[in-house]
């Protein structure tokens, strides 16, 4: 009999997202999805693609109960990694042209505690999948968040690695060049060129909210930016950045780290205010993922459709 969505919010459960750079190799692409496809015990749950950032984000979720006593791995910890491996094998960061940061093939993968997970038990997944990438597929990994030791904030280990800085005006194109005195926390020290670094982390849950605006002044969308980051004096629990996106527009890309705190509508309303001040008209902003009850529920229905066929 499946588990009601009641119980299974009394299981450890986390969601994973992964961010990968690159949306127009197809093949790769599909190769990616199929490593997805063997886990059902970690489920894909949303897909997100932008092409004129040429960066996908992949939400996945599972059980944080041991399924593998032997290497003590998780089924999200499992699939995770296979994901990874397969990122690494077809993907060339050398290659790779966006107007979206990256520090690598696989940029970013963050871990999120749902139902009655703890912090603590998603950290210590989101150490292993550390671990195993930087030991066993040899790239450099850094921790942030609550699976680093000192909760080392994710911007802070960007800023360090030169995250924010485009190597062709606004653009990022080919391999980084990243500073020697910063020691991963597993994996060799020199990244290779053709998969760069990545930044693991655990964190409370995070949405992202894009708005787009029509100009091609990139100072003008910094300035903005700025004004709409805690950072800069802004809205507290948010994080804010200028990009260009596609042919004569920019977006104002924001990290709401708590949208009870500063809600999307906030951040629309700001962005529009500043944007009517340097003359720009602003778009209507989206979000690229689901909420963290969305996910929930989507993982329970997942989940409870493999207990069915099991």
């Amino acid at each position: 009999m499946a588990m009601a969505a009641q119980p299974l919010k009394r299981l450890p459960l986390a969601c994973c997202k992964i961010y990968i750079s690159d949306t127009r190799n197809v093949v790769a692409l599909q190769e990616i999805e199929s490593s997805f496809r063997v886990h059902p015990k970690a489920p894909l749950l949303h897909t997100f693609e932008d092409h004129e950032y040429n960066r996908v984000g992949y939400t996945l979720a599972g059980s944080l109960s041991t399924s593998e006593p032997r290497n003590g791995r998780t089924p999200l910890q499992a699939a995770v990694t296979d994901v990874v491996r397969t990122a690494l094998r077809t993907i060339d960061l050398s290659q790779h042209s966006g107007s979206h940061p990256r520090l690598g093939v696989v940029d970013h993968i963050c871990m999120h505690p749902l139902g009655k997970a703890s912090m603590a038990d998603t950290a210590a997944v989101a150490r292993g999948i550390a671990s195993e990438i930087g030991e066993s597929l040899q790239v450099p990994a850094f921790l942030y968040g609550a699976a680093h030791g000192s909760g080392r904030p994710l911007d802070d280990i960007r800023r360090g690695l030169g995250y924010f800085q485009p190597n062709n005006g606004g653009l990022w194109i080919g391999s980084n060049i990243f500073p020697t005195s910063l020691q991963p926390d597993f994996g060799p020290r020199v990244a290779p060129p053709g998969r760069g670094i990545v930044v693991v982390g655990a964190c409370p849950w995070v949405m992202n909210y894009n708005v787009p605006l029509p100009s091609t002044d990139l100072n003008k969308g910094k300035r903005i930016a700025r004004k709409v980051s805690e950072r800069g004096g802004g809205l507290v629990k948010v994080q804010a950045m200028a990009l260009l996106h596609g042919v004569d527009c920019i977006e104002i890309a924001c990290n709401l780290l708590d949208t009870d705190v500063s809600s999307p509508d906030a951040v629309q309303h700001l962005v529009a205010t500043l944007a009517a001040k340097e003359g720009i008209q602003a778009g209507d902003g989206y979000l690229t993922g689901h909420s963290k009850d969305d996910i929930f529920r989507l993982a329970s229905e997942k989940l409870n459709a493999f207990a069915d066929e099991s």
